[in-house]
């Protein structure tokens, strides 16, 4: 795998679970029997129709608007670390093209609350590193541990990792 293979979800598994994100990588995708996943699908259908999405091959981000601002639209309820590296990876992979992304604006639906991270060194620098550790993990030749089974309720993956 190249680091321009890397996308959006990749990094999101790699900040949620590492086995998930090794599995994955092989082209295990269970993701469409996850009713949690249908459900962020339709969100994304009804809520924001105005948004028109940008696909960079691996990377498919829900919008850029015009003062270069990458928005991504969450069907959770509250923040995780995963949803803004996942926006800054975006922010990476179009400033890799020659688009110069000022930074990202997440939009959790359910709260109807939005958050804007500039995309600065430091920021830049995570994800530069997100894709040195999403090479890391997906070149294993094993897969990394699972998690606590409790971490693991809702998971697509539940039964890859859980059934001996």
């Amino acid at each position: 795998m190249e680091p321009a293979d890397i996308g959006g979800v990749h990094i999101k598994y790699l900040h949620h679970c590492h086995r998930q994100l090794w599995l994955y990588s092989r082209g295990v995708r269970p993701e469409h029997l996850s009713e949690r996943v249908r459900l962020g699908e339709a969100l994304h259908e009804v809520s924001y129709d105005r948004f028109r999405p940008v696909d960079l091959g691996a990377a498919k981000l829900d919008h850029l608007d015009g003062d270069l601002w990458v928005h991504e639209v969450k069907s959770s309820r509250r923040p995780t670390v995963a949803d803004e590296a996942q926006a800054l990876h975006y922010c990476l992979r179009l400033i890799d093209v020659g688009v110069e992304a000022r930074g990202a604006v997440l939009h959790y639906r359910p709260t109807r609350r939005t958050i804007r991270i500039p995309f600065d060194d430091e920021r830049r620098a995570r994800a530069v590193d997100d894709i040195a550790a999403v090479l890391d993990i997906v070149e294993r030749s094993d897969p990394p541990e699972r998690l606590d089974r409790p971490r693991c309720v809702g998971c697509s993956y539940l039964d890859y990792c859980w059934t001996d």
